[in-house]
């Protein structure tokens, strides 16, 4: 209950645990995020902002032990930071 409703559970999905549904969410987040307009994704992200818990592989993935945050999580925050972000949606 704590991922994004932007997809449908399938049937005959092998692995249904924490880390491969996130996997799963993120691939299809993404993929409907390219079907949207900037303003579309933000208002879509944005029904989602107040979730506090941030959710590997669907707000942020690590790289050598940091956290690299997601264009979900950049929209779901509803502005640019400023700080060069590596997936800002809004530069």
């Amino acid at each position: 209950m704590r991922y994004p409703a932007v997809m449908a559970v399938e049937n005959g999905q092998h692995c249904c645990c924490p880390d491969c549904l996130a996997k799963l969410a993120s691939e299809s987040i993404s993929k409907r995020l390219q079907t949207l307009s900037l303003e579309e994704a933000v208002a879509l992200a944005s029904r989602y902002r107040t979730d506090s818990a941030l959710i590997e592989h669907i707000d942020y993935t690590l790289d050598a032990g940091n956290l690299v945050f997601s264009r979900w999580y950049h929209l779901k925050r509803g502005s640019c930071c400023g700080n060069g972000c590596r997936h800002c949606p809004y530069t």
